[in-house]
């Protein structure tokens, strides 16, 4: 099932409507799939309401996609229930999806998360109260060699500790978010220390090679 966060309560929206940019997005993701199969589209589709609402998809929203794409809304549901990239209620401005998984476990993500809920004063699942800030845990997020990592929104942030993901919570705060990417300043997945083969230079400097 979503990730559900707890938080004060909320209304639903009585309505939804793309906006035409998005309707024109939507029309195009649609036209990616045979006459009879628009139905795949519904994913990206669900995708792009949550975006336009504002990170969380309401289910107004999701009787919208149905309409769209010919689809009963229970079959919406499933899909929207399903996936934990969609947001049942309204979240944050920043959405902080730590994953504890076990490699980013052994690499200290428990710190990560203690270092959210202290600076947010907020436990997982919850949001505070200015809006600006979600906390939920999420399962493998796939970049487990730069471990532990955050997931603000889209973006990873990676090889933090406890110290550097409460800097990363004030910048955020500020409207400075840092770019996304090692906290440590690793260069893509090689060692913290360097690399440590394929160091010296290539035999003939590298030029190419007649290989008939």
């Amino acid at each position: 099932m979503s990730e559900v966060v707890e938080g004060p309560s909320f209304e639903q929206p009585s309505s939804f409507a793309f906006t035409p940019e998005n309707l024109v997005r939507a029309q195009a993701h649609i036209a990616k799939y045979p006459k009879g199969r628009e139905a795949s589209a519904v994913l990206p589709l669900l995708d792009l309401a949550q975006r336009q609402q504002g990170g969380w998809l309401p289910r107004a929203a999701m009787d919208y996609v149905g309409g769209l794409l010919g689809l009963p809304p229970i079959r919406v549901y499933e899909i929207g229930t399903f996936y934990t990239m969609f947001n049942l209620r309204p979240v944050g401005r920043y959405l902080l999806q730590v994953c504890t998984t076990t490699p980013c476990w052994l690499r200290g993500s428990d710190a990560v998360v203690a270092a959210c809920r202290g600076k947010l004063g907020i436990e997982v699942g919850g949001s505070t109260e200015d809006g600006l800030f979600t906390l939920v845990e999420v399962e493998c997020l796939g970049a487990c060699v730069n471990a532990p990592i955050l997931q603000v929104n889209d973006d990873f942030y990676e090889d933090l500790d406890g110290p550097a993901t409460e800097t990363l919570i004030e910048m955020l705060r500020s409207g400075a978010p840092p770019p996304p990417g090692s906290v440590a300043g690793r260069k893509g997945s090689m060692p913290m220390r360097g690399k440590t083969t394929l160091i010296e230079e290539p035999v003939g400097g590298g030029e190419a090679t007649d290989a008939r």
